[in-house]
């Protein structure tokens, strides 16, 4: 393991927000509807400074209320999938893990289905909100099985997420094929993944859980280490083990159920990003967490602001770009072996 200090971490980490601000004003100075990018920078800092003057209604508009609350909720998400995907991975000691692992994402997406089925999808909390729940009772119902004699066993909880998860993709499958086309388009289009309905309400839901869970799973980055190097040790060290991987698993599924919740399903960030954060800084949590946080937010947003220029006016689901750039390179990596050398 790759000697880490407190400045080390510090260092990388303002390097990496600094690409991440500098991807953010890249999404936000282009789009389908041409605003020049310097006006739309202006206008960006001229309204966090509280003053009115450059660009006229319609671009303050795009820029503010469009491109701005999206770019800042593919940045959260992000982060969010990433930092799930990196504890899964290390708490399953399994390198194909990634943040859906334990059937949180089909959990969310019949939560939606039966809201967009019922005409909940016309209220801006009602999608959201019957995610959020689809995906939390999901997380009970598998942490309920996922345990034996007070204790989670990784491969009984693991079992457990994919046995429900394929239960509830049966679910997913039964209500496309009885829906109308109308809400057929909406349901397809959310599994694919989509901030098209971005705003800082949604941005809100979801903030406090991203928040939350990546402060709790970095004031225990040390004890994430520990348990990398076997449990016994760990005990041995003076680590609550059991209470360790409750904590990070509840952590890395609230911030996985909350993302679905506001943008669907969006596949591969959580999945290579760790990976390549690993190849890169090693695989000490105290490092590793940040580092995948800012990283896979700076994807996210570079993802989605390809995903509705490159067909303009016509935008892609974002989970197809991810799709495209992270296929090729996990493919890459399982050639190469480095999948198992980072674990």
């Amino acid at each position: 393991m790759k000697l880490i200090t407190p400045q080390k971490v510090l260092t990388i980490s303002i390097l990496l927000g600094l690409l991440l601000i500098l991807v953010l004003l890249i999404s936000i100075a282009i789009g389908s509807v041409r605003v020049p990018p310097f006006r739309s920078i202006h206008i960006l800092f001229q309204s966090i400074l509280g003053l009115k003057g450059a660009g006229n209604e319609t671009e303050r508009t795009i820029v503010l209320s469009l491109r701005l609350p999206r770019a800042i909720l593919a940045g959260v998400v992000g982060a969010g999938l990433s930092v799930a995907g990196a504890t899964f991975q290390a708490l399953l000691k399994n390198p194909l893990a990634d943040p859906y692992i334990l059937g949180v994402s089909s959990g969310a997406a019949v939560g939606t289905i039966i809201a967009i089925l019922l005409g909940l999808s016309a209220s801006s909390l009602g999608l959201p909100l019957a995610s959020f729940l689809g995906a939390l009772l999901t997380i009970l119902v598998v942490f309920y099985f996922g345990r034996q004699d007070g204790r989670i066993h990784p491969n009984t909880l693991l079992l457990a997420g994919v046995i429900i998860g394929s239960f509830l993709s049966a679910l997913i499958m039964f209500f496309i094929s009885v829906s109308q086309k109308e809400e057929l388009r909406t349901i397809i289009f959310w599994l694919m993944g989509d901030f098209s309905f971005a705003n800082a309400r949604s941005i809100l839901i979801i903030l406090p859980y991203i928040l939350l869970g990546i402060s709790l799973l970095l004031l225990r980055s040390r004890h994430l280490n520990l348990i990398l190097s076997g449990e016994e040790n760990a005990v041995q060290l003076g680590v609550e083990v059991e209470k360790l991987k409750l904590i990070s698993y509840l952590c890395a599924s609230l911030m996985t159920a909350a993302s679905v919740s506001v943008c669907g399903l969006i596949g591969f960030v959580g999945l290579i990003i760790p990976h390549s954060v690993r190849l890169i800084f090693g695989p000490d949590h105290r490092l590793l967490i940040p580092s995948a946080a800012l990283i896979g937010a700076s994807f996210l947003i570079a993802s989605d602001t390809f995903a509705r220029t490159i067909l303009a006016p016509t935008e892609l689901p974002v989970g197809v770009i991810t799709a495209a750039f992270g296929g090729p390179f996990f493919i890459y990596l399982l050639r190469t072996r480095k999948v198992i050398k980072t674990l």
